[in-house]
């Protein structure tokens, strides 16, 4: 079995008319920067969201910069995000001089452990970062909750969690990254909703800082050659904008086959000795960006990955390395500071193939594969 851990040419033939018709679209037009299609996709996206100023950029790493630009921090100010989450949302932080707080994560959702952020505020504490990572929104509710009473702000990085929907005590829903003060994410390829190349964006609800947002990513400008602010060059080209409209009418169908591929890996899994399969929270959707399992202490990874890999089955690990042990960052964790369910999860985490146009064929291999291993 060819068994890819992302299929995005087989998703592309599914779709090719409708995608090399936007290209074609975009080429005759010659608008390739800032084109009518990056206002279009934006329109759509935004009322797919519920109607949240959605503005476009270069990258989901640079989402997150213009951000923490606009909420006018200064340099020292104090950032929570959580420990175990891809470098950007840390590299962010530190490129602006602010101060990177790491928090532990919840053992089984592995987003940031919502119990532990009050006692890493400081007096110079003025945001914080959520991850909704693997697929499901961190909890939002007591996240908000904490930000109000101390003054905080919100900013949501979405790039592995666009689709999934939170719940919020009192029955209302909300789309992940639409609940802070500014959302984030990516639209690299190998996202929930990706184009084919580099693109980010950012969900704002407050006009104001939406309009400050979208100076920032275009030179500090409003108006051509009037800089009003410090900004920089970050934007979607047109070309990617035309790809991901016509992707995000599919969204919906994408999100329910990773949910399928989710829930047969589950059932076949169940009651296997030695490996822990995901759990989902209550109060969020799980959209399955990746689906992670957490082995026993007793299970050899590197040898495990290496079976499946002759076996011609691909795996990922994410992360392997936490942040506070990279050395980049190293000094912005506090000596003595113990991260034990990151480490943990750094050492035993293992993400199976998961996308759009997984068979089940597929995951029954990949399955008695993984249990044949297990049971030598």
């Amino acid at each position: 079995m060819n068994i890819k851990m992302v299929d995005l040419k087989g998703q592309y033939d599914k779709i090719k008319v409708e995608i090399n018709a936007g290209i074609q679209d975009v080429i005759n037009s010659t608008a390739f920067i800032n084109g009518p299609k990056v206002h279009e996709f934006s329109k759509n996206l935004s009322e797919y969201l519920g109607g949240i100023n959605v503005l476009p950029c270069a990258n989901g790493t640079d989402a997150l910069q213009i951000a923490l630009m606009a909420l006018n921090l200064e340099p020292g100010d104090e950032v929570i995000l959580p420990v175990h989450t891809y470098v950007a949302t840390a590299e962010v932080i530190a490129l602006l001089k602010l101060k990177p707080v790491f928090v532990d994560v919840h053992p089984e959702f592995f987003t940031i452990d919502v119990t532990q952020i009050e006692e890493k505020l400081s007096n110079k504490t003025k945001a914080i970062v959520p991850v909704h990572l693997y697929g499901q929104c961190a909890d939002m509710e007591p996240i908000m909750k904490i930000a109000s009473k101390y003054n905080l702000f919100v900013i949501e990085d979405t790039a592995q969690a666009i689709g999934a929907v939170y719940t919020f005590l009192n029955g209302k829903t909300a789309m992940a990254g639409t609940i802070g003060d500014i959302g984030t994410t990516s639209f690299f390829p190998s996202k929930n909703l990706g184009c084919y190349g580099d693109g980010g964006a950012m969900f704002v609800n407050d006009n104001d800082l939406a309009k400050k947002c979208s100076m920032i990513a275009n030179h500090g400008q409003s108006i051509k050659y009037h800089h009003d602010i410090i900004g920089c060059n970050s934007r979607l080209d047109t070309l990617q904008a035309a790809i991901l409209d016509v992707k995000l009418k599919y969204i919906e169908d994408y999100t329910a086959a990773r949910q399928n591929a989710a829930k047969i890996y589950d059932d076949l899994l169940k009651n296997i000795s030695g490996i822990n399969t995901p759990k989902n929270m209550d109060n969020s959707s799980h959209v399955y960006h990746q689906y992670t399992l957490v082995l026993e202490e007793s299970v050899d990874r590197n040898d495990l990955q290496n079976y499946l890999k002759e076996k011609g089955i691909p795996s990922m690990i994410y992360y392997p390395v936490a942040l506070h042990k990279q050395k980049a960052y190293k000094s912005e964790s506090t000596a003595g500071n113990k991260f034990p369910v990151t480490e943990k999860l750094s050492e035993t985490v293992l993400s199976l193939p998961i996308h759009t146009e997984l068979t089940r064929e597929e995951q029954e291999f990949i399955v008695s594969s993984l249990i044949e291993y297990l049971k030598r």
